[in-house]
């Protein structure tokens, strides 16, 4: 990940209208001095950095609070980086957090303007890692359009799809939309994998690109009853279910 200061790629303008004057130090000393109003004030260093995300960090290092912020957060409201503050500061320090401060920033990170700046500043800044669809056993492009042609006409267009670099088993697959990236777990490139089972796994990867993720309020719906409807549709679930339980 990278940490060295650049020129901001700037959100949607609804995040960058109202620019923050205040130092944001000073924010978080505000919020320092509310938490602990006895305790002698640190030295606060707040950097702005160009993560692919919303990432904050704070860490107490030789008397000093060093706090990164995504530099999405730049153009902030000024309510959201005290709330920033306050949840950060409340986390080091071990103090409950207050419940208007975490549903501000709840409500902030799950508002579309946040969510598409995130997915856009995800697909220029975060590295990519691509091994092909050509497996030893299966190829993705193959199994892909045999299931497109089955189950969605051929209507859907082909992302990348490719192997991961490990036999990975706590991640089997998944979509990424900011990279548009169907990658897919090469435990299944294996003699001993059924072709329902990795079949299985690319419709389901697959209905994700019919039915994209959607906020209900503060939740992120990852798979709304129509994805789950359509899921159930694959004719060897169960032996697929069955089989990916097993490894």
């Amino acid at each position: 990940m990278r940490t060295d200061r650049q020129p901001t790629v700037c959100p949607p303008r609804m995040l960058c209208s109202n620019l923050v004057n205040v130092d944001p130090a000073t924010i978080f000393q505000e919020e320092y001095r509310a938490l602990r109003p006895r305790a002698p004030m640190p030295l606060f260093v707040v950097r702005f950095r160009r993560f692919t995300s919303l990432n904050t960090t704070i860490r107490l290092r030789e008397g000093q609070l060093r706090v990164s912020l995504s530099d999405l957060l730049e153009g902030a409201p000024e309510p959201v980086l005290h709330s920033i503050a306050h949840i950060l500061i409340a986390k080091i320090y071990k103090k409950p957090i207050d419940a208007a401060h975490n549903l501000r920033y709840k409500r902030f990170a799950a508002s579309v303007p946040v969510a598409h700046a995130i997915e856009r500043i995800r697909s220029t800044r975060a590295v990519k890692h691509y091994f092909g669809p050509e497996g030893r056993f299966y190829n993705l492009e193959e199994v892909f359009d045999t299931i497109n042609v089955r189950f969605f006409h051929g209507l859907l267009g082909r992302p990348d799809l490719t192997w991961s670099e490990h036999f990975a088993k706590r991640s089997l697959g998944h979509y990424d939309a900011a990279m548009n990236t169907i990658v897919v777990s090469r435990v299944f490139d294996r003699p001993s994998s059924p072709r329902y089972a990795i079949e299985y796994l690319l419709y389901h990867e697959m209905l994700h690109l019919k039915h994209p993720v959607t906020m209900h309020g503060l939740r992120r719906c990852v798979h709304s009853r129509a994805f789950k409807a359509d899921e159930a549709l694959f004719p060897q679930i169960k032996e697929a279910l069955a089989f990916l339980k097993r490894l």
